[in-house]
């Protein structure tokens, strides 16, 4: 294994690449008695279409989350069950464009390790438990539809994107996972659970040479072909529709805002793209900012206001919300100082203070080795070694931020999505 010494922020890192392709990422954390293991795949809820081995293939909404939930099957076995006789806490997650499988133990972490990467590289769909699933996930489904945070969230996708599949729900809807067929599973799995559109990453007080040699045990040890998506034509950058509304249980308004932007970015310039528009949310509307002081002072925003940069393979965004009783008068009151900090630019001291915090932040978010082992998973996938963000992070200019505002926060790549109360009051 290669071993890679970070200076900047304390850190050692083993890394390896099996023949069968799966990518392997240990960090060890000497003198610690918890330990996390992440598997994660490049595939999440986004890629329905893609081709493997010149065929190409079409999925129903919804097989991403519904083969997350199924993959903890084997057979004649409770894969849950023998995670706790081992005093280990599993547990999964499907995102737009990755799926995470992991767990955190005290004890016993080889044979957590074995059992890890047995269950999810073993696919068991039968029909009588893939109907079973089906009417657990159709209630998922209709909680996520009963939740104004997340109904808010998907209506301004909706809204920014034409025909980008981040426009449907994760968990698909009940209409479309009634399409899903142990056959389906098993195809998306043979796509894109190949070790070589995964990663295995380790924190913890572990040695990364039997961390290798299980998975070289466990995991196939040839090399098989990957999925490879079709997420359509680029998007362009007007927006669909830049205002929605919708009535929901809500005792205020609540809104999400969202500007789209350029993606297609990838490695360090993705990241250093990312920073970028990290540094100009904060200094546009961070809880710091002088707008977020204005704004709460006039009572239209709470403490509930907040928002960043979100990335999905094939998108990227910049996105704020909460509750409030006129969002129209905050989205106004944003691209306005938008505007602002386009002419005059950002004091150089406030600038700095802002890289500190930002910086900060993303060490002091090193603590949790949860978090840890995904940033490393999801950012690889984007080509770039996330324990290397000191370095670019520093030479970061505020000229770059004041740039950013100005080429992608305006009116006219900006919707505005709004939760009502079905009782609106009238307004004096």
């Amino acid at each position: 294994m290669n071993k890679t010494i970070y200076d900047r922020l304390d850190e050692t890192v083993w890394r390896t690449t099996l023949p069968n392709g799966l990518r392997i990422c240990v960090v060890p954390k000497k003198d610690f008695t918890r330990k996390a293991a992440y598997l994660v795949t490049d595939y999440g809820s986004i890629h329905t279409k893609f081709t493997l081995d010149a065929q190409p293939f079409t999925t129903p909404d919804g097989v991403a989350h519904y083969l997350e939930h199924k993959m903890f099957d084997l057979p004649d076995r409770d894969v849950t069950e023998e995670f706790a006789a081992l005093g280990a806490n599993p547990n999964a997650f499907t995102t737009y464009d990755t799926t995470a499988y992991y767990f955190t133990c005290t004890d016993h972490f080889e044979k957590c390790l074995k059992l890890l990467l047995e269950f999810v590289s073993t696919p068991y769909f039968t029909q009588e438990s893939v109907e079973k699933e089906r009417g657990i996930i159709a209630q998922e489904i209709l909680m996520y539809a009963d939740s104004p945070e997340s109904r808010v969230f998907e209506d301004l996708a909706e809204n920014l994107y034409a025909h980008h599949p981040i426009r449907v729900p994760i968990a698909g809807s009940v209409e479309s996972i009634q399409a899903i067929t142990p056959q389906t599973l098993m195809q998306c799995h043979r796509a894109f659970y190949a070790p070589a559109n995964m990663m295995l990453c380790v924190v913890g007080d572990v040695d990364a040479e039997a961390v290798a040699a299980i998975a070289q045990e466990v995991l196939p040890r040839e090399r098989q072909s990957v999925g490879l998506p079709d997420l359509g034509a680029e998007e362009e950058m007007q927006v669909l529709r830049p205002i929605s509304r919708r009535k929901m249980d809500v005792s205020m308004p609540m809104f999400q805002l969202g500007f789209k932007c350029p993606a297609g970015l990838t490695g360090a310039e993705f990241a250093h793209w990312e920073m970028v528009a990290e540094l100009a949310s904060e200094a546009l509307f961070g809880e710091s900012s002088g707008l977020y002081l204005k704004l709460y002072e006039q009572g239209l925003i709470d403490s509930s206001f907040g928002g960043g940069v979100e990335t999905v393979e094939g998108t990227a965004m910049i996105t704020c919300g909460g509750d409030s009783d006129a969002p129209e008068r905050v989205r106004d009151a944003i691209i306005a100082q938008a505007r602002r900090l386009g002419e005059t630019g950002i004091d150089e001291t406030e600038f700095a203070r802002m890289k500190k915090s930002f910086l900060g932040r993303r060490v002091k978010d090193l603590d949790s080795f949860e978090s840890t082992c995904f940033r490393l998973c999801a950012y690889e996938f984007e080509g770039f070694d996330y324990f290397r963000f000191p370095e670019s992070f520093e030479g970061l200019k505020s000229e770059e931020v004041r740039e950013f505002l100005r080429e992608h926060i305006r009116q006219d790549n900006c919707s505005l999505a709004i939760v009502e109360p079905l009782e609106q009051k009238e307004d004096i």
